[in-house]
C-alpha cells in the first residue's frame, strides 16, 4: 500500500497532493485533514455585510469531479421563467432562495447571502431556515413559488434533520421530467458523505465550499441570471 508523503497536518499544495503515491487518486487529491487550508474563508475573515471582504480565490485541486466543473447555463432548468412579477407577488419575488439548517446560518448562509446582495441579487434565506419538525417539502416548494433560482446547503447538520434522500432527491429534480430544479451547495461536507446519503443527489450539478469560494458561488449565479435575462429579452 502506498505511503502518504505529508506532514501530519496534511499537504500544503494541491500539486503536493497530487504527486503523492497515497493521496493522488483521492477525492480532490485532498484528506480531510486539510480542508480548513482549502475551504471558504471563515467568519472572522468575512465582512458581514459586503459580501466578498478579505475572501480570496483558490487553485482548483486535481481530481476534482467533473460535476463541478460544468457551468450553470448547462443546466437551464435550474432558472425559473414562471415566478411571478414584483407587482404580482405584492414585492414578494425574489432571484435566489437559500434553504439551508439553522445551524449553518451564521457560519455559511448569512456570509453567502450578503454576498449574493451585493452583486444585486434579491435573497430571501431566513425564511427558509430548515428545523426539527419542519417539511422539508413545503418549506422548498414555498421558496420556489416566488423565486428564480433554489439554492439547497448540504452540510452535516441538514443531513441530521432526517429527511429522507427520497423525500430531497424529489425535489431537487423533477419527479416527471428529470430536470434539475435546485443547486444543492457541499458545505462541510465530502462526496462520500453525500453519496453515504443519496447516490443521485451526488451525481447532481453541485458546488462545492471546498473548493469555490462565497464570493466565486455568488458571481457565478449572478452570471447565469444575467445570461438567462439576456436570452429572453
Amino acid at each position: 500500500m502506498a505511503t502518504c508523503t505529508a506532514p501530519s497536518k496534511g499537504h500544503r499544495s494541491a500539486s503536493a497532493a497530487a504527486n503523492c503515491p497515497a493521496c493522488r487518486n483521492r477525492y480532490g487529491g485532498y484528506g480531510a485533514r486539510s480542508y480548513s487550508s482549502t475551504s471558504y474563508s471563515s467568519p472572522s475573515s468575512s465582512s458581514s455585510s459586503g459580501g466578498g471582504g478579505g475572501r480570496t480565490s483558490r487553485a482548483l485541486p486535481s481530481g476534482v469531479p467533473e460535476i463541478y466543473r460544468r457551468p450553470l447555463s448547462e443546466v437551464p432548468s435550474l432558472v425559473r421563467s414562471e415566478v411571478p412579477t414584483p407587482a404580482q407577488s405584492n414585492g414578494q419575488t425574489y432571484d435566489v432562495f437559500i434553504s439551508h439548517a439553522s445551524e449553518d446560518k451564521d457560519e455559511f448562509v448569512r456570509p453567502l447571502a450578503n454576498a449574493l446582495i451585493a452583486v444585486g441579487l434579491k435573497v430571501w434565506f431566513d425564511e427558509m431556515t430548515l428545523r426539527i419538525g419542519d417539511s422539508l417539502r413545503q418549506k422548498i416548494d414555498k421558496g420556489l413559488v416566488n423565486s428564480r433560482v433554489g439554492l439547497v446547503v448540504l452540510s452535516p447538520a441538514f443531513i441530521k434533520k432526517g429527511w429522507t434522500n427520497y423525500e430531497l432527491d424529489g425535489i431537487v429534480t423533477r419527479s416527471v421530467s428529470g430536470e434539475q430544479i435546485l443547486l444543492p451547495i457541499w458545505h462541510n461536507i465530502t462526496k462520500q458523505q453525500v453519496m453515504d446519503f443519496s447516490s443521485s443527489i451526488a451525481d447532481k450539478v453541485a458546488r462545492s465550499t471546498a473548493v469555490h469560494t462565497i464570493d466565486e458561488i455568488a458571481a457565478e449565479i449572478a452570471d447565469l441570471l444575467k445570461s438567462n435575462d439576456a436570452q429572453a429579452s
